[in-house]
């Protein structure tokens, strides 16, 4: 039987657990906001975001503020650029890559060229190909920093060759999506690819991810034109962003609450990945699984064969998401060490869902193979 929604031990979402949320902080940041700006904050305001928080992030990253678009969380902000920018062109990403991103970029009847992630990232000879034989990709899409879903991180050298042949040579739109880059707790930090282009491609992240996932507060420094080209297009999709968020979260940077914030989620995050991998190495002989320096997301391997997703929808009690969501991968499952409600959750959440495997059967007769598409 399957246990209450309640119940589930939670490794399938993208956000954090409720604990690691600053609730109270926000409460008091959005009154005061409400207080000291309310009357603007509750009306309509310019697409491309609340002026003042534009303002603290432009300055935070050396770029003028017309630069930066403030969205109603990341999603929004990437779907805006791919309607702006796709058209059935061609796109370059990471294979496997964030799901949501994927159907942004599917909207706009692209033709998608994959760069394969292995354990040591892509390979380099992949982005050569694609600059010198398809037609100029419309945008060039990665996460290079403890990414989704892998956990992965790209070297300083592949950052290099990447922004050298799209961004450089090919001059396709490279986006940059740093939503994780900030939570490091382990390992040496490299620059983002944005700092190495010298603030000349898009670079994305979202504050609502790291401070409280329901404000939905998404951030883009763009180039101007396109700055400009996003903002009206806002204006013409959803009128106005939501300005009460924009302003409490304006409100908590203003603070000085952003650091400590990081600096926690660093902490819990680490004890978190490490008792994932923990149980894993208890319960998961037989898998192999990356172990990410940072970030959300663990990506666990199944042996060559097997369906993860039938794995994953026969666990009891717990959630999880199968490779092929994200495009490919089909014996993979993605866990998001952040999600669960509590640290003590998560061994007895990865031993329901090893329960749910069974390594010694033939996965042709249990129906655990991948035989392909599955409804």
């Amino acid at each position: 039987m399957i246990g209450r929604v309640e119940d589930q031990v939670d490794f399938g979402g993208d956000s954090l657990a409720a604990e690691l949320v600053p609730a109270d902080g926000l409460a008091d940041c959005a009154a005061t906001a409400l207080q000291a700006d309310g009357g603007r904050i509750l009306s309509y305001g310019t697409g491309a975001g609340y002026t003042p928080l534009r303002e603290l992030i432009a300055e935070r990253y050396e770029v003028h503020p017309y630069r930066v678009l403030v969205t109603n969380g990341w999603l929004q902000g990437f779907s805006l650029l791919t309607q702006n920018r796709v058209r059935g062109q061609n796109v370059i990403c990471e294979y496997p890559t964030y799901d949501k991103a994927l159907q942004a970029i599917f909207q706009g009847n692209a033709n998608l060229l994959y760069l394969d992630l292995g354990p040591g990232g892509f390979n380099s000879d992949q982005v050569e190909f694609f600059v010198r034989t398809s037609q100029k990709p419309a945008l060039c899409y990665t996460i290079p920093t403890f990414h989704n879903p892998t956990g992965q991180s790209l070297s300083l050298d592949q950052r290099y060759h990447l922004g050298s042949w799209v961004h450089n040579r090919a001059k396709t739109l490279l986006v940059e999506d740093d939503t994780y880059g900030s939570l490091r707790f382990e390992g040496e930090p490299l620059p983002t690819m944005f700092e190495l282009s010298e603030r000349e491609i898009v670079y994305s992240t979202s504050l609502s991810t790291i401070i409280a996932p329901g404000l939905r507060v998404g951030v883009f420094i763009l180039p101007d034109v396109l700055a400009g080209e996003l903002a009206t297009l806002a204006n013409s999709t959803y009128i106005s962003p939501v300005l009460l968020a924009q302003a409490t979260v304006f409100e908590f940077l203003q603070r000085g609450r952003l650091e400590p914030q990081v600096e926690m989620l660093r902490e819990r995050l680490a004890e978190r990945r490490d008792a994932t991998i923990a149980a894993l190495e208890k319960h998961f002989e037989g898998a192999t699984w990356t172990r990410p320096e940072g970030g959300f997301f663990i990506m666990l391997t199944l042996p060559p064969g097997t369906n993860a997703k039938l794995v994953v929808d026969a666990a009891d009690g717990v959630t999880a998401r199968a490779g092929e969501d994200f495009g490919g991968i089909p014996n993979a499952i993605r866990l998001n060490f952040a999600g669960p409600a509590a640290l003590e959750e998560i061994e007895p959440g990865i031993e329901r869902l090893r329960a749910a495997w069974d390594p010694t059967a033939d996965p042709y007769e249990t129906g655990q193979a991948f035989m392909g598409f599955n409804p």
